[in-house]
């Protein structure tokens, strides 16, 4: 057995939405790491693109585009047929999140997080579906893979809703995709994050002493944590993985003994 063979990406051509920064960063480092030889990276600041593109070599390709709508999906989903004929990974990582109390909570936050969240990793997997049918094999299929959030698998005390309702839905998505696609080779699993430092997560990245002290691993994540669990699983070493979500949390949803250990980035 060849661990290169088991874990490496090479000849692979990935899209990885939300690439710029945080976590889709960190996925995309992961991917550098384990040698594909190319990948896409969409976001919709330009500025963020570029500069991402630049530091990350030139293996990545960075495209602008706003995917909380069907057109901005239908205009990825064109982009990349126009530069590939086949598609090896998808990463629908691309995500928002809205927080308000309950008797203010708008409607405008809600469909935004729930369009971008649920809606988007849905169409934009079905508008690359040809892409990721000529790459899958038995052999050797294609991916797809979901990033969630621990907070759809557990509630968490952040007046959030649509958030935790998407990444909960999300995970749900990530099964019946899964059900689906498998007759055409292609593998559909997700990822949930726990606490990563990032501009979604900023008490992750702004309190990070009193968040460890919540986490039954003591830290937050890095992104070798999240670099080595996508890589586990879109390469041939996740293949027989089919329509989970892996939760890469430090323990805080499977080895967590109850819910008095929750702190308030605060401190209190």
């Amino acid at each position: 057995m060849n661990l290169q063979d088991l874990f490496g990406l090479e000849g692979r051509v990935a899209v990885v939405t939300g690439g710029s920064r945080g976590i889709g960063k960190m996925i995309v480092e992961g991917l550098l790491a384990a040698g594909i030889a190319r990948v896409y990276i969409v976001a919709r600041k330009k500025e963020q693109v570029d500069e991402t593109s630049a530091e990350l070599g030139e293996k990545v390709i960075g495209l602008v585009g706003d995917l909380s709508q069907m057109d901005g999906i239908q205009q990825l989903a064109d982009e990349i047929a126009a530069r590939e004929d086949k598609l090896d990974i998808l990463v629908n990582n691309a995500g928002a999140a809205w927080g308000e109390p309950f008797e203010e909570f708008s409607e405008a936050g809600w469909h935004r997080t729930m369009d971008l969240n649920v809606k988007t990793p849905f169409f934009l997997t079905q508008k690359l579906l040809p892409l990721l049918k000529k790459a899958g094999t038995k052999e050797r299929p294609a991916k797809v893979l979901m990033i969630a959030s621990i907070d759809g698998m557990k509630v968490n005390p952040w007046p959030t809703y649509p958030y935790q309702a998407s990444k909960a839905g999300l995970i749900h998505l990530t099964r019946r995709m899964a059900a689906e696609l498998i007759e055409h080779n292609i593998v559909v699993n997700g990822i949930g994050p726990g606490a990563f430092p990032s501009a979604m997560n900023r008490a992750a990245r702004d309190h990070t002493e009193a968040v460890e002290r919540g986490i039954p691993s003591h830290r937050v994540g890095v992104t070798e944590d999240m670099a080595g669990g996508a890589v586990y699983l879109l390469s041939r070493a996740g293949d027989y993985v089919v329509g989970t979500t892996l939760a890469i949390d430090g323990g805080v949803v499977n080895a967590n003994m109850g819910a008095g250990n929750f702190v308030d980035p605060s401190g209190h």
